[in-house]
């Protein structure tokens, strides 16, 4: 599982005085950085591999400016060229959005998904989350065993 912590800027807010429903897809995205280095740990933009093929998010309990978020990632499923990726956004230790993905591991001068690698895989399988996200931080760390 990887951990990002992010301080919501006040451009992130919307009329009503919370994080705009927007901001998740921004945020997910600067969490999935680890999972991106699993595939192209050089980072080479030349070299990309990765197309998005899914993403949803559920809105629990609204986020507001000015208190840090923990956003949690994990790999919860592991195809044959796909990866499905759940993140939880916690404030003032409470649950509240998660969101889901699925990436294609891709090959973009032939248009086709490829094969997920078997280092690769196996680096990937050492993030599995298969369960539930939980209320609190204080008891997702319980089931991490942190």
């Amino acid at each position: 599982m990887f951990t990002e912590v992010i301080n919501p800027r006040f451009l992130e807010t919307d009329a009503l005085g919370h994080i705009n429903n927007n901001t998740y897809g921004v945020w997910f995205e600067a969490a999935r950085d680890p999972v991106f280095k699993i595939f192209m740990p050089d980072k080479n933009i030349k070299e990309w591999n990765l197309v998005m093929a899914h993403t949803s998010s559920d809105f629990l309990k609204e986020v507001f400016w000015g208190e840090e978020v923990i956003v949690k990632t994990a790999i919860s499923k592991i195809g044959n060229s796909s990866v499905e990726l759940v993140h939880a956004v916690y404030q003032n230790e409470k649950l509240c959005t998660i969101g889901k993905c699925v990436m294609i591991h891709y090959n973009f001068k032939t248009k086709e998904s490829i094969k997920i690698p078997e280092d690769v895989r196996k680096k990937l399988e050492e993030h599995l989350f298969e369960k539930p996200w939980f209320g609190t931080l204080e008891e997702l760390e319980t089931v991490e065993g942190k």
